[in-house]
């Protein structure tokens, strides 16, 4: 690998087209492999200040994670837990492909786990989702290069009931995002993950076919979604064979026999409901106090575990009561029923299906079973990891260590053509709507002259208005205050005039309009992350199965912040 840094000061000019960072280029046995930039993690937009924080490891954030003290503190596996061959009698029977047997073997060997994962979504869900992956792989294989076999494990997220965040999947065309949706909602809020398609997943994916072609990925993504299939196994399916050579493991966690392995946990949030809750509460206040922000928020009657209705299948919220001299032991309201913790307990002992982990509590569940070394999350579920840490001491004794998945932009070849021409770096298409993009790119291309006075005229009236405005401050302080007004009005038409003149210039150059919307839909559509609008199947049916292999190599190399991937 031959890695370029950039300037001294750190920063590349604006008119460079690859911005901030540092520049690699990589190859293997022959192959070119993308050029990448590794800009800082602020760069990427919408990232709440405790993530900024915990990326750059600012002391703040220390007592709220657990921050590995070097690079292999954390591939020193927790014990083995006695459920162990269980667990992995488990994994065995949800991977049945011969890809699977090297991992499957390092964990019967007493081998350790990195753990991620994502709800089950619609045609293989959001581009993230193999980021997750890529980077738990990577981890697995710096642990093994340091002699401490892991497998990855990407833990389904099959419980949760939020269908309208998975019902749908967005691909990029030449001319728009087309978005897809699967419309068939269940009557109730229930785990989606055993919500089975019916044939109004044909003409979706016939859709798919047309926007994606013919690839092998495509291929896989027809033979995972389609009629009687659940969201669960068509999600899984699809990226056991993405993933299939580099051996990541999936884990469906609805079934009984899983629920039964992980009870302690779950005994645990149901018997020391009101112990947790309290501790969930010192622990925002600690994070506010600290100027950060409660991930996740918790009410006064919140608990951490949900109830499947017995009839409906719905998933349904459990209310802590607190205890009284009727209830001594506290009572929980599910809708219109009530429970009593003794009830409670019952269920979980005959059907432990039924009793759902909450957000806060599912990471502890998940570690719990499957004795993580390492979980790779996204943004906003490492952040929240913040508060699920008080749950880890007190249910595990333990904290698992977290870390971000890799945070990425892939740029097309076309798309990098359109960059470079312009000479644009990411940071300022993050920072630009499509018609404030193109009214930059056409005032980059106006005529020099028109260039020269229109910046001639704006400093002279900067130079002017400051002169002006230091001689009316020192007359009365009022009348400053008038002036400022007036100059900011002053100041808003010379702009104005600016516009004025990029407006022409982009109706003498229509192509500058259709390039700056291109950019904006193909790096920041709507104005968010690539990673989080993309779906991740547009890729895999570009540029076949070896994306997979590409995203573990770039998850591997170390970049602190988010990269850009020049495909």
């Amino acid at each position: 690998m031959l890695c370029i840094e950039p300037p001294r000061h750190g920063i590349l000019m604006e008119a460079s087209p690859r911005p901030q960072g540092v520049i690699c280029d990589y190859s293997r046995e022959g192959n070119i492999l993308p050029t990448t930039d590794c800009q800082p993690i602020h760069v990427a937009p919408g990232l709440s200040r405790l993530f900024l924080d915990l990326c750059t490891r600012e002391s703040s954030v220390q007592p709220f994670f657990a921050l590995p003290s070097d690079t292999e503190s954390w591939q020193r596996r927790p014990p083995i837990p006695d459920h162990w061959p269980e667990i992995v009698a488990i994994l065995a029977a949800q991977n049945p492909s011969g890809a699977a047997a090297p991992a499957l073997e390092a964990l019967r060997n007493g081998g350790g786990t990195v753990v991620t994962g994502q709800q089950v979504g619609l045609l293989a869900g959001p581009l993230f989702t193999p980021f997750k992956a890529a980077t738990a792989l990577a981890r697995v294989r710096q642990a093994g290069t340091s002699g401490r076999p892991h497998a990855a494990i990407f833990w389904l997220a099959t419980e949760d009931h939020d269908f309208e965040e998975i019902n749908h999947v967005t691909f990029p065309t030449r001319k728009e995002l087309r978005k897809l949706v699967y419309r068939a909602a269940p009557s109730a809020p229930r785990p989606v993950g055993d919500l089975v398609f019916d044939e109004s997943i044909t003409p979706l994916l016939e859709q798919a076919w047309e926007l994606l072609g013919y690839s092998p990925a495509m291929e896989a993504l027809a033979e995972a979604y389609k009629p009687g299939r659940t969201f669960a196994r068509a999600f899984g399916e699809f990226y056991s064979a993405a993933f299939a050579t580099q051996g990541l493991l999936m884990l469906d966690a609805a079934s009984r026999e899983v629920h039964r392995l992980g009870a302690p946990v779950l005994r645990a949030a149901i018997e020391r409901a009101d112990e947790l809750h309290v501790a969930l509460i010192e622990r925002n206040r600690a994070l506010e106090a600290a100027g950060y922000h409660a991930q996740v928020a918790v009410g006064p009657q919140s608990s951490l575990v949900f109830l499947i209705d017995d009839r409906t299948g719905a998933r349904v919220s459990l209310r802590r009561v607190l205890p009284s001299a009727t209830e001594p032991a506290g009572s929980w309201q599910a809708g219109r029923q009530t429970y009593s913790t003794s009830e409670l307990l019952g269920i979980l002992d005959s059907e432990p299906e039924r009793i759902s982990p909450s957000a806060l509590l599912r990471p502890v569940f998940q570690d719990f079973l499957l004795s993580a070394s390492l979980i790779v999350g996204g943004p906003a579920e490492v952040a929240y990891f913040a508060q699920s840490s008080v749950l880890y001491e007190k249910i595990l004794g333990r904290i698992t260590p977290a870390e971000p998945r890799l945070s990425a932009t892939l740029i097309e070849p076309a798309i990098g053509e359109l960059i470079r021409k312009h000479e644009l770096a990411l940071d300022r298409i993050f920072a630009s709507t499509p018609d404030s993009l193109a009214q930059l790119l056409a005032a980059r291309t106006m005529p020099v002259e028109g260039k020269q006075k229109l910046a001639e005229a704006g400093n002279a009236l900067d130079h002017e208005l400051a002169s002006l405005l230091d001689w009316m401050r020192a007359l009365d302080p009022d009348l400053g205050r008038a002036g400022e007004t007036a100059t900011r009005k002053m100041r808003y038409q010379m702009n104005r005039l600016r516009r004025l003149a990029a407006n022409y210039q982009l109706q003498r150059e229509a192509s500058l309009d259709r390039h700056a919307r291109t950019i904006s839909r193909a790096i920041f559509p709507g104005g968010i992350l690539q990673e989080r609008v993309h779906g991740a199947a547009y890729y895999f049916a570009r540029y076949g199965f070896e994306l997979a292999e590409l995203l573990t190599g770039q998850a591997a190399d170390p970049c602190p912040g988010h990269k850009t991937i020049w495909l």
